[in-house]
């Protein structure tokens, strides 16, 4: 379900954590927000497994909006990316800074082109 500005609603407890999906030329961005942990992650894996299934050049996952993720929401990003043939076409933009430390402990950032802006992954080569 959408509201009157084309944004996925939540259920009323939580902000829905995929904000949005848009395809930018041959990319798809997909817009996530809010808290990313094992209570939506199948949420977060349904909207990213439908655009990797239009086997677009790149998919841009924009983090700008989100607050926190756990192990399972990177287990879900390290999922999608093996969805793709070009596997370095899954690339990651404008993390926080609590989301860029997650990626750095991790060791996901050297996984991920990490971008410091959507525009800035949709204009990189992949």
């Amino acid at each position: 379900m959408t509201d009157d500005r084309g944004n996925i609603e939540g259920d009323g407890l939580r902000k829905h954590p995929v904000l949005g999906v848009e395809q930018v030329g041959d990319a798809y961005v997909v817009r996530l927000g809010g808290e990313l942990d094992l209570y939506n992650a199948a949420q977060v894996r349904a909207a990213l497994v439908e655009a990797c299934a239009q086997a677009p050049e790149r998919i841009v996952v924009d983090l700008g909006e989100v607050e926190f993720l756990d192990s399972t929401a990177l287990g879900v990003l390290i999922e999608a990316r093996t969805k793709l043939d070009n596997r370095g076409g899954l690339v990651l933009a404008a993390p926080r800074l609590e989301t860029r430390r997650a990626l750095q402990i991790s060791g996901l950032d050297k996984l991920f082109a990490v971008h410091d802006t959507v525009p800035e992954a949709l204009g990189a080569k992949v």
